[in-house]
């Protein structure tokens, strides 16, 4: 379980940035993040819930963090 946390947020960080330019918002990565934390806890038998939350933030918080800057 202590691999949940960060498989699920670099997962998330990973596909919230989206590099194909279509994720504009911070809704729009959250939702994505979310969607693929769950996914990830799943694969990993863990907490689906979990994964939705951390995954979530991640992707909202992704460009705040510098990780998701988008080229200008």
């Amino acid at each position: 379980m202590k691999i949940l946390l960060p498989l699920v947020t670099a997962t998330a960080l990973l596909s919230g940035c989206a590099q194909g330019g279509f994720i504009d918002s911070d809704m729009e990565r959250g939702l994505v993040g979310a969607a693929v934390g769950y996914g990830a806890a799943k694969a990993i038998n863990g907490n689906g819930d979990r994964g939705a939350i951390i995954g979530g933030l991640a992707g909202v918080f992704c460009d705040d963090a510098g990780f998701c800057t988008r080229a200008r």
